[in-house]
Parts: structure tokens; C-alpha cells; sequence
């Protein structure tokens, strides 16, 4: 590497690290309010044994939050630097492939279009596990172009398919949605005839699988019996259906902005999106191996989300390294490799600069809260209001009709749709009716009395 790349990538990594440092203060929602409870509240072995057969996730995430914030604490920065640094780890790892798979300058454009991206922007500043997903399985694509050229396996060529199958495991341990993309790496051994390097992984992902097995067995059940007992919650997860598909080409062009008019904002998006992907597309007649793993893991859960729901687009974030590699080794004129992060740069920045397109507002409204006052809401989504205030006396819905003496009272409707829960229905037959309602950024609160 020239001193010259050197300098650039300096710089390059130094204005990401500066843009994913705006707005990081702002208010947490409910997941990652979820995280901060966990790893403020568990310990080690709580988080493994009492909370995760509860969760949907794996443990790992959690675990490492656990190590970092008994350094550094739990404010909203201290929550969320891990998610940056990850994403700008990520966004070096991209840098190496595209330098592996063609040369210097495609893989500083994959780069820069990797760091730049807007809903990789987004989720960077998310105290959540998916920045920390996206780096375990770029590196595991990183191993797996090395075990490709290798011809023969020697003693020196172990380290190729160890660290390969280290960087899945630990993908999986992180994020269940990470399987979607190592079986397509896993086939592509087979089908390259790389069958000493295919047995090693699947014997050790085998074993990996053996060692969180119970864990995934409780977490399955769980899951089950929640979509039985939560009347929406398949919604939530993401059914099949085209407004689900669509908004994953979508959503990875533009980020999560969204704003009115609708039909400007369909225009706007659109046009953008397929300028984007006719250029993914085209990158992928040159690297046909890149194209099959950035859309064979979609075919996956497609299928998969027939029996077990899960067609969110952000669940498919450790795609996007795929996309801007594609896009790096395609764009040739410079006039459109400026065009494209340029675009990236805009959308990036309307999030980011403008707190309409910010997270929801638990921080304001917990703040406003009249502490004199009874709180009801669906209590599993109250941990934002207890990262706030914690002194806050907060009761789930079900004890509505217990509280027979009550003459005014807070409520918090967020996610009763999801629960089918008809509070306004339950509060009017007990004699109350709503005398007040504040808003804050994507969330309020009612007041209603006797």
C-alpha cells in the first residue's frame, strides 16, 4: 500500500467516524433500551440462562455490550460506539476485498460507498447487533476469497479456513439472520471443490451449533408462542409479501428517511433505487460469486419466511458490503462514482442533520411524564421510559381493570396494536375519557380521568 492510499484512507475513515458522531446523543428506542436494561441488570450468566431463552437473539452481542460498558458505561454514546466501530472495521474489511478481487481504487470506491451508505449510517448509530454481524461476516468473506486461491491444503493454508469458520460462528452467535448468507459461502467450498476446506467447517460449525442448540431449541419455542400470543407480531417480524420484498432494494439505497408527499417520496426513492441497482446488477455479470451470495441469501429467508416470519430489510444489512463491492468493481466513469456517493452523502445527511428522521423521541416524552400519575402501557415496552425514569410507576394494561378507585391516569399506546390490546375501549366502559394528548417524534402519551 502506497503512502499516497494511505493518506486517503486516513482521511476517508476519519470524516466517517466524524459523521457517525452527529446526533449519536439522541434518544434510544425501544431495542436498544431493551440492550441497556440487559447488560445493566444481568450478569454474564443471566444473560446466557434467564434472559436470552426469553429473547430472539443469540447471546454474543449482549455479552460483549456487557465487557464494554463495565468500562465505559451506559449512556446513549457508550451504548452506541461499538455499532460505530464495527461499521468502520467493516468498512476496512470491505476496502480489502475490493483491493483482493481487483485492485486499490475498487476497493476504496467500495469503501467509500460502504461507509456512506445511508442505512448503514443509520444502524452504526444503533446500539443493536448488527454492525458487529456485518463485520464478523465480512471477514468471513474475506477468508473465504483466500480459501478459493488456495490450491492445495497445506499446513500454512489452515489459517485460511480457521479464521473462515471462526468469523461464521461468531456471525451466527450474534445474529441467527447471519445463516442466510454462510450456507451460500458454505455451498460455493462444494461447488469449487474445495471438499477439505468444506468438511473442516461443517464439522466445527456442526460442533458450534451443538453448543448454542439448546439455547435456539428454547428461544424457537418462545418464538412460537409468542406469534400465538401477540395478535400482530408477525407484522412486525415481516411477512412475504411485495411492500416487504421491494423495500429491501429500497431501503438500502436510500436509508430509513421517509417523508411526504408520498408520491414524491415513491419517486424520489425509486428512481433513485433502480439508478442504483441497474449499476449492482451490471457489477454483477463481472463477479458472478459476489452477485450469487448478495442475492442467494434473500431467496433463503424468502422461503424461510413462509414458516417463521423475518422479511425485514434490516435484517439483511451484512448484504450491503456485497452491494458496494458490486457497485465499486462496475462504475467506471468517474462522473458517476461521484453521482452515486454523492447520493449516499445526501440522504446520510438529511437523517442525520434533520430530527424528523431521527429515532422515536423517549427521551422528551419521558421527561414530560407527570410523575403524580399512574403510567399504563404494554410493560415489555416500557424499558425506554426506565432507562429515562426509572422512578417512573409504570403498569401494564392488564391491570386496568384492577385499579377500580383510580380517577386519572398517563397512557403510553405505543405497541398496543401489535398486543390487540383496545385500551380506549377498556378505559371508556370504566368511565374515563382522554382530556389531553402530547406528541413527541414517532410516539405519544394520553392523559384520561373520570
Amino acid at each position: 500500500m502506497s503512502m499516497q492510499i494511505k493518506k486517503k484512507l486516513l482521511l476517508i475513515f476519519f470524516i466517517a467516524l466524524i459523521v457517525r458522531l452527529i446526533s449519536l446523543t439522541q434518544s434510544l428506542w425501544l431495542d436498544e433500551a431493551t440492550t441497556a436494561r440487559v447488560v445493566q441488570q444481568f450478569n454474564f450468566l443471566d444473560i446466557v440462562t434467564k434472559f436470552s431463552p426469553q429473547d430472539f437473539h443469540p447471546p454474543l452481542y449482549y455479552l460483549f455490550l456487557k465487557v464494554w460498558t463495565s468500562s465505559f458505561g451506559f449512556s446513549e454514546i457508550a451504548l452506541r460506539m461499538p455499532s460505530v466501530l464495527f461499521s468502520l472495521l467493516a468498512g476496512y474489511l470491505v476496502y480489502l476485498l475490493g483491493r483482493r478481487i481487483k485492485n486499490e481504487k475498487v476497493g476504496v470506491w467500495a469503501a467509500l460507498f460502504f461507509l456512506f451508505n445511508p442505512l448503514i449510517i443509520y444502524y452504526s448509530q444503533e446500539a443493536r447487533m448488527y454492525m458487529m454481524t456485518t463485520f464478523f461476516l465480512s471477514g468471513s468473506l474475506y477468508c473465504l476469497l483466500a480459501c478459493l486461491r488456495v490450491n492445495e491444503l497445506k499446513k500454512q493454508n489452515y489459517k485460511f479456513i480457521l479464521f473462515f469458520t471462526l468469523f461464521a460462528v461468531a456471525s451466527f452467535y450474534t445474529f441467527y439472520g447471519a445463516i442466510f448468507l454462510i450456507i451460500p459461502m458454505f455451498l460455493y467450498l462444494f461447488y469449487k471443490r474445495k471438499y477439505a476446506f468444506f468438511l473442516i467447517f461443517l464439522i466445527f460449525f456442526l460442533l458450534s451449533l451443538l453448543i448454542i442448540g439448546p439455547l435456539l431449541y428454547h428461544q424457537l419455542i418462545h418464538a412460537r408462542e409468542s406469534l400465538g400470543i401477540v395478535a400482530n407480531w408477525k407484522n412486525v417480524l415481516g411477512t412475504v409479501n411485495f411492500k416487504n420484498l421491494l423495500l429491501i432494494p429500497l431501503k438500502f439505497s436510500i436509508g430509513r428517511i421517509n417523508f411526504n408527499p408520498k408520491w414524491a417520496y415513491w419517486a424520489i426513492s425509486g428512481v433513485w433505487t433502480v439508478f442504483i441497482w441497474l449499476f449492482v446488477l451490471k457489477g454483477g455479470r463481472k463477479n458472478r460469486l459476489f452477485l450469487f451470495l448478495a442475492i442467494s441469501p434473500l431467496i433463503i429467508a424468502v422461503l424461510f419466511s413462509f414458516f417463521s416470519p423475518l422479511l425485514q430489510y434490516f435484517r439483511f444489512l451484512y448484504l450491503i458490503p456485497l452491494v458496494s463491492l458490486l457497485l465499486g468493481q462496475e462504475l467506471h466513469l468517474k462522473g458517476v462514482r461521484v453521482v452515486v456517493l454523492a447520493g449516499f452523502l445526501l440522504f446520510s445527511l438529511f437523517y442525520l442533520l434533520f430530527p424528523q428522521f431521527h429515532r422515536e423521541d423517549w427521551k422528551n416524552l419521558s421527561m414530560d411524564l407527570p410523575s403524580r400519575l399512574p403510567l399504563f402501557m404494554v410493560y415489555s415496552s416500557s424499558d425506554p421510559i426506565q432507562y429515562y425514569r426509572s422512578n417512573m410507576n409504570i403498569h401494564d394494561f392488564s391491570e386496568l381493570t384492577k385499579q377500580k378507585i383510580l380517577r386519572e391516569i398517563v397512557v403510553v399506546p405505543y405497541t398496543a396494536d401489535i398486543h390487540g390490546v383496545n385500551y380506549q375501549e377498556n378505559l371508556a366502559a370504566g368511565g374515563f375519557k382522554k382530556v389531553e394528548e402530547k406528541s413527541f417524534r414517532g410516539i405519544v402519551y394520553e392523559k384520561w380521568s373520570k
